[in-house]
């Protein structure tokens, strides 16, 4: 007698998925679904809706590297499945990321010894590592202000208004006011002057930014130093400095050596950098170094036995991946100073062809400086007819991701594009791209000017009931570029509707 059974659907090895039920079955997007689906089908399922992502090497809106050498990705996949917590179970790789703060300290001239073991820690980006720093200058101004018998409950930090997100997060969740320093147009970096005149005996620090996302320009760290020491001596205060170097921290050493901007300046107590950024590491590593051991208060330090020995911790998360560490270690060693600065050199070549080639058109105004992280933010010479986001629209077409952003407070009305110049950007792109913006301005040339010309006067005319006057209606910039944006996409559609393309 022959036994037999029939097998359920998901014990049917799938020979062709696109011949299976799987490609026609709704995928579940709230709840978790009953049966399991073959390997091969649920790899092609969601490899195939992954493919509507942009293409990260011509993501030109992001500072983190997105190519690596194969070797490096050979060890990040070996490496992917140790949890860099387990110090004792993994301590080469604690060994590892030893090596690469002490790297990094010496590289910023931290006044270190030979041997001397350097003070600091990776992280999984300049966000957690801001975090950190911030709560070590918290912690010690509090100890001090406690020691002095004076109140302790008001610290703020003063920084620019031009300033990455994370760190009015960081005021927020800590407490801490944030004193900013408005831009100007043409001034879009935090004047020292300014900032040192907002310094007060509650401020636990000024941060320093080297390398604006808005257009890529260091900040001048070595008049803010200067500035902040004339305060203190005058104050008796000790207001110290912290740099945010995430994007210029592995640009500067290497382009400008001669530019003093880390621990050569005495008031620089910490320094954060992103390793995913021109540490030209996959996104997820980041690193912040002190001083010396006092600029780090202890009670800030944990120390567990939990997994086998006792480890000091002083992280906001716990388990995180040991990939990213390693990889920094290969590109530190792999490259060298010799491999960064020709990395570096390249970026800031491409930079140049793509701004000289933005010039030769004639229709841009370059707002980025030579001297800076290797980008281009540039803005339209005449925006009465159409806006630097309907050209960062219609790049996609040509599957470039450039953003459009509007400056902050006190240069709101400038808008710019920026293209970040990375490590796999070449000089062949750079002239593709230039290509394909004067392509783009050619297109909207035949376009209509905006919708509503009135919009981009900032006002709406309307006839009042009663006198017949006109009543003018103000609206707010989100408001103005909705509609903008809203007509001519409407404008667009209907011209493709009209010319027979599908």
């Amino acid at each position: 007698m022959v036994l037999s059974h029939a097998a359920s659907d998901t014990d049917v090895s799938v020979h062709s998925t696109f011949a299976s039920r799987y490609v026609r079955t709704p995928l579940p997007r709230f709840k978790m679904p009953e049966n399991s689906i073959p390997k091969e089908a649920a790899y092609q399922i969601i490899n195939d809706e992954l493919m509507l992502d942009g293409n990260p090497r011509l993501n030109l809106a992001s500072f983190v590297t997105t190519w690596m050498e194969p070797e490096c990705d050979k060890l990040i996949m070996s490496s992917i499945n140790k949890n860099y917590v387990d110090m004792d179970e993994y301590p080469v790789t604690t060994e590892l990321q030893n090596r690469c703060v002490n790297m990094i300290a010496h590289l910023f001239n931290a006044p270190l010894g030979e041997t001397e073991t350097a003070v600091g820690v990776g992280t999984v980006g300049s966000s957690e590592a801001i975090m950190l720093a911030g709560l070590a200058f918290k912690r010690k101004w509090q100890n001090k202000r406690k020691a002095e018998g004076k109140p302790f409950d008001k610290p703020n930090i003063v920084t620019g208004a031009n300033v990455q997100v994370c760190w009015e997060k960081f005021a927020r969740y800590f407490e801490v006011e944030l004193k900013e320093v408005k831009i100007s147009e043409g001034y879009y970096v935090m004047d020292p002057e300014k900032a040192v005149e907002m310094v007060d005996e509650n401020t636990i620090c000024v941060a320093a930014i080297l390398g604006s996302t808005l257009n890529g320009e260091f900040e001048d760290v070595k008049l803010l130093n200067d500035l902040l020491a004339i305060k203190n001596k005058e104050t008796g205060w000790d207001t110290p400095i912290h740099v945010d170097a995430a994007s210029g921290g592995f640009i500067a050493p290497f382009l400008y050596p001669e530019l003093e901007w880390d621990f050569r300046l005495p008031l620089v107590k910490s320094i954060n950098v992103s390793g995913h950024k021109y540490g030209l590491v996959y996104a997820g590593i980041g690193w912040v170094v002190w001083r010396n051991k006092e600029d780090l208060p202890e009670e800030l330090i944990f120390h567990i036995n939990y997994l086998g020995a006792d480890q000091p911790t002083f992280t906001l998360n716990f388990s995180k991946g040991s990939s990213q560490v390693i990889a920094q270690y290969y590109q530190l060693i792999r490259l060298g100073h010799e491999g960064y600065r020709n990395v570096m050199e390249n970026c800031r070549e491409n930079m140049i062809v793509l701004r000289e080639g933005l010039e030769k058109t004639g229709r841009f105004n370059i707002v980025s400086k030579d001297e800076g992280v290797p980008l281009v933010a540039f803005s339209l010479k005449d925006s009465s007819s159409h806006t630097e986001f309907e050209i960062s629209d219609m790049l996609r077409r040509y599957g470039w991701i450039v953003p459009a952003y509007t400056m902050p407070p006190n240069a709101q009305h400038i808008t710019v594009l920026r293209v970040v110049i990375r490590e796999d950007f070449s000089r062949t792109l750079a002239e593709r791209l230039v290509i394909d913006i004067e392509k783009v301005m050619h297109e909207l040339d035949e376009l209509p000017s905006r919708v509503i010309h009135k919009i981009s006067l900032g006002e709406e005319k309307s006839e009042a009931n009663a006198d017949n006057l006109m009543v003018t209606v103000k609206k707010s910039d989100m408001e103005k570029q909705r509609e903008v944006i809203n007509g001519w996409k409407k404008f667009v559609s209907d011209r493709k509707k009209t010319n027979g393309i599908c």
